[in-house]
């Protein structure tokens, strides 16, 4: 046998050794530690259910659109640099900041846009609009927002709901975390889920 075929079939078992162990045996090893308690759920994208049928994923989060503007039930997250309008939505498929810096003058006329819009909307002076919620965030798919904003939203959902103001105020209470280390926070999706059940219930 000469020295090409041994050389051959050295790298044809090489290739299969390869093909088991990256091809099937690494998949295999990463979808049963997925599987390990705790980790599963964030394993398959912390997926929302209601009803058993999938309404978004905790992890991203995508602005609500209302049916109707003037009645308007949603909490809206950040606003992502990817959106057309000043609020939004944006594109989840095109995650990522607008890069600009803070003396920018298009970023600075977006911000004031953003903060006499969200003031009309809730209903409210234009200083009273906390920074998170007309600034993008990095990704532009945080699905977080700073308690002060939610709080600020509350009354608004509660009268297009119709929801005790003291209850959806307990709702957003529910959705915080964070604290000590980390900033507080509040997960927009399951919030707005959290008002649908209690709307619905």
């Amino acid at each position: 046998m000469n020295a090409m075929v041994r050389q051959a079939l050295a790298g044809l078992r090489l290739l299969l050794v390869a093909t088991v162990l990256l091809g099937i045996g690494y998949p295999m090893a990463v979808w049963g530690i997925s599987r390990v308690p705790g980790l599963a759920a964030h394993a398959e994208g912390s997926q929302v259910v209601v009803d058993g049928r999938v309404v978004g994923s905790s992890l991203i989060g995508i602005d609500p659109v209302a049916a109707d503007a003037a009645r308007d039930p949603f909490f809206h997250t950040r606003p992502s640099a990817s959106a057309e309008g000043s609020l939004g939505p944006g594109d989840p498929a095109t995650s990522g900041g607008s890069n600009r810096g803070g003396f920018n003058d298009d970023l600075l006329a977006a911000v004031q846009e953003r903060r006499t819009a969200i003031a009309a909307r809730e209903g409210v002076a234009p200083d009273a609009v906390p920074a998170d919620a007309v600034t993008a965030s990095a990704s532009g798919v945080d699905p977080h927002i700073s308690p002060d904003y939610a709080r600020l939203q509350a009354p608004r959902v509660a009268k297009v709901t119709g929801l005790p103001l003291a209850e959806v105020h307990r709702l957003v209470a529910d959705c915080e975390r964070g604290g000590l280390l980390a900033p507080r926070t509040v997960n927009v999706t399951t919030l707005n889920v959290a008002v649908h059940d209690a709307r619905f219930r």
